[in-house]
């Protein structure tokens, strides 16, 4: 199967890549911001499906919404058209696509572009409104708080919080790729046009920071948080993937007399220790 992911280089893109190459059975075509517009049309000769995961989110100027989210949907509308080939298309919106601001509006008007295609030709689509995607490799500063305060607590850098009872919808970034990846096997792709993930999560921020706290001072006291299953695991592995090189290992004590030494090496709330 051969699959053209356009901002292959973004968060949620290199996250995809590694998944489908982990597969082995699927070739990936990559458009990033290094690519002309006119080489669209070459880029989907033989492809099997598209993942338009490319847009703007955080433009120097408003404009910018509509050139990066609602511009290169059409314009990749018009090439699949022209192809001729009933390419199935996915597209990453926003649940942000319901409310009347610019990114909002330039993301309901992407959606609209896809929406016109598939009554036009046919092609499947598929909408994923995603509310926040955390996890590895996201950019800190940029667009997920749990990336930026990761990184900062990770390395003693201060965060700031303006309402820790603001709640945040979220999805992590394995179980978005997982969803993408189910809608390769022919029979899940009766599902409808807008596809929802599951698990989605929700926490305030001022929940997050004291969880990602506590897996820095876990380093220190050994005590680990439950990280077997759930959004804590999902934090859990987000958070050592932004531990710097030099932090990745920690010390431990050990503890001896004349009969030998023993080291603590993690302790648990329920189970005891090890």
């Amino acid at each position: 199967m051969r699959v053209l992911i356009t901002g292959a280089d973004g968060f949620i893109g290199k996250n995809l890549l590694l998944h489908f190459r982990e597969m082995g059975t699927i070739e990936c075509v990559s458009f990033t911001r290094g690519h002309g517009i006119d080489e669209l049309s070459e880029l989907l000769e033989e492809v099997d499906w598209v993942f338009h995961l490319a847009g703007i989110n955080r433009p120097k100027f408003t404009d910018e919404f509509v050139k990066g989210n609602v511009g290169l949907t059409e314009l990749l509308c018009n090439a699949i058209k022209a192809s001729g080939k009933a390419i199935p298309v996915v597209l990453t919106s926003s649940i942000q696509a319901d409310l009347d601001n610019d990114y909002g509006k330039s993301k309901r008007a992407a959606e609209e572009a896809l929406l016109a295609l598939h009554k036009v030709t046919g092609n499947p689509v598929f909408i994923y409104r995603l509310p926040n995607v955390f996890g590895k490799l996201a950019r800190p500063n940029y667009n997920s708080v749990v990336a930026t305060f990761c990184h900062n607590i990770a390395r003693d850098i201060p965060i700031q919080i303006n309402d820790p009872l603001a709640v945040i919808p979220m999805v992590y970034i394995d179980d978005l790729v997982e969803s993408f990846k189910r809608l390769l096997v022919e029979e899940n792709n009766k599902q409808g046009i807008f596809v929802e993930v599951s698990p989605m999560y929700s926490i305030t921020v001022g929940e997050l920071a004291d969880q990602l706290y506590r897996f820095k001072t876990s380093r220190d006291d050994l005590v680990t948080e439950p990280v077997g299953n759930g959004l804590i695991r999902a934090l859990y592995s987000t958070y050592v993937s932004y531990l710097p090189p030099e932090s990745f290992s920690y010390a431990l004590k050990q503890h001896g007399d004349e009969r030998g030494v023993f080291v603590e090496m993690i302790k648990t709330k329920d189970y005891g220790q090890f």
